[in-house]
């Protein structure tokens, strides 16, 4: 007689290898990814509470998507930063690149520190709330916390080869955009012995954007298996979660409305493109960055989604993306390290001043700065924000439970600040491409003449760069729900 114990966890994954199958054959008779995305959410949740107890064997497929999709993100990055770098012509075009993505990105997090401030404060945030505060308790916390000198030597390759392997985010850009500048510079001639270095770097990152694609058809499929496991993790920390549903319920409603409608605000205004056709493109990576918490995880669709269906260049998509897992991230260094400073400061009943939280946004802007964009950032930016401001981190003990639950979110909110900095800096530039994101064309099509007006008056002075292939296979149909995968990529319009 088969041991009780493993009869649950067999059960489990024969119903999630069951939603798979479904999912396969849905996928066979022409389903779009997107709305396989959003199947699995349901599905996944339904699994997570009825089989919450045993989960090991699904939790395992969802942890093998995770691993496979973080793998690919050092030469994805890598790549693309210097083949979209050595594409520019100059140094002078990716300083301004470079300057205009960090400012955005900046932005983007000063307003979530604003906008997630005024509510903290306004619905009292933490008063009247009794804790249990154990000396010590944060004592593990502490240890979390770099000196300055270390945070800035960290910004800086050592290793490149470490780096790769650790997945140092700054530190694999810093040295792309080192060799990207340097060739350049020894490319100002047109040297013909750097010709076949270009070639090798373009056929690379052909290469790696199949394998990309390769990957992000596993999509519905892990967003399926880690959506379970997550649900049954908030499950088993439901009394936890009651005990602070303020504070959980502020943390997601804050990070969507930053998502939504502080993001959509930004699109209108400073992009001039319809935000809910803009969303809806986005739709796979913003699930992604739900499901598996990580803004570097989810570069493998953010970067293609912007190229390929929002109309933004390579070498703006490949840049601001990737930066904008380390600097910025308006949901796990901006409205988390905030909600839990707030809440510390009035359970504490703590005398703050209006230059103290100016202060303290100031801190949540500057921590914002090299944060790495990987599962448990929020809790790495609160503890420095509140070791900084002086605040006891034996509170963040205390949230840390519902704390996964609100990275989530966060997450989502952190990689739809990044897509919509890339976006402005190609509108502001003049270089978005509206037919792309109109899905009258895909790039591979881009024509060499300016389409909109803004574009037209710029390739008076300049010619207008082109939007290249990415070498994604066309049967990946990256935010687009209504057409078969089938269909050659030219032949897609949008409906």
């Amino acid at each position: 007689m088969p041991d009780s114990t493993i009869l649950l966890p067999l059960a489990a994954l024969a119903v999630t290898a069951a939603a798979f199958v479904g999912i396969a054959l849905l996928r066979r008779r022409g389903a779009g990814f997107t709305s396989l995305v959003l199947l699995a959410l349901p599905v996944g949740v339904g699994i997570g509470i009825g089989f919450r107890d045993g989960l090991e064997y699904v939790a395992v497929l969802g942890d093998l998507y995770v691993q496979v999709i973080t793998a690919i993100v050092a030469p994805l990055i890598f790549i693309s930063i210097l083949s979209s770098v050595t594409s520019l012509g100059s140094a002078v075009k990716l300083r301004t690149i470079g300057l205009s993505s960090a400012f955005w990105l900046l932005l983007t997090n000063a307003i979530a520190i604003v906008l997630t401030l005024a509510v903290a404060l306004s619905v009292g945030l933490g008063q009247g709330v009794q804790l249990d505060l154990r000396e010590g308790s944060g004592d593990t916390l502490t240890g979390l916390i770099k000196p300055l000198d270390e945070v800035v030597l960290g910004l800086f390759p050592s290793n490149i080869a470490g780096d790769f392997v650790s997945n140092n985010i700054t530190g694999i850009i810093l040295f792309a955009l080192l060799f990207a500048v340097a060739y350049l510079v020894a490319n100002r001639g047109e040297d013909p012995n750097l010709r076949s270095f270009k070639s090798v770097i373009d056929g690379a990152k052909k290469v790696i954007m199949t394998a990309v694609g390769f990957i992000i058809e596993l999509t519905p499929y892990a967003v399926l298996a880690l959506v379970a496991t997550t649900t049954a993790t908030a499950i088993t920390r439901i009394e936890t979660v009651v005990a602070l549903v303020l504070v959980l319920v502020l943390a997601l409603g804050i990070a969507f409305v930053d998502a939504y409608v502080v993001n959509g605000v930004l699109l209108r205004v400073f992009a001039d493109v319809n935000p809910i056709r803009w969303f809806r493109l986005l739709t796979p990576a913003q699930y992604t960055a739900f499901t598996t918490q990580s803004s570097v995880g989810t570069l493998p669709l953010t970067i293609p989604t912007l190229t390929r269906k929002v109309g933004v260049p390579e070498d703006i998509a490949a840049f601001t993306a990737p930066i904008g897992t380390t600097i910025g991230m308006p949901g796990c260094a901006g409205i988390w390290p905030i909600i839990v400073a707030v809440f510390s400061i009035n359970v504490l009943g703590i005398e703050y001043s209006a230059w103290d939280y100016v202060a303290l946004a100031l801190l949540c802007l500057l921590v914002s700065i090299g944060t790495a964009g990987v599962p448990g950032t929020a809790i790495i930016t609160a503890t420095a924000v509140l070791s900084a401001s002086g605040l006891p981190i034996e509170v963040l003990v205390v949230l840390i439970p519902i704390s996964a639950v609100a990275g989530t979110a966060s997450t989502m909110a952190n990689v739809t600040a990044a897509a919509t900095a890339a976006t402005i800096v190609a509108r502001r530039l003049g270089v978005l491409d509206d037919a792309v994101f109109r899905g009258e064309r895909s790039p591979v099509e881009a024509p060499t003449e300016p389409t909109s007006r803004r574009e037209r008056r710029r390739a008076q002075t300049g010619p207008t760069p082109v939007v290249s292939d990415l070498g994604i296979p066309a049967d990946v149909p990256l935010g687009q729900c209504e057409l078969p995968a089938a269909r050659p990529i030219h032949e897609r319009v949008s409906r």
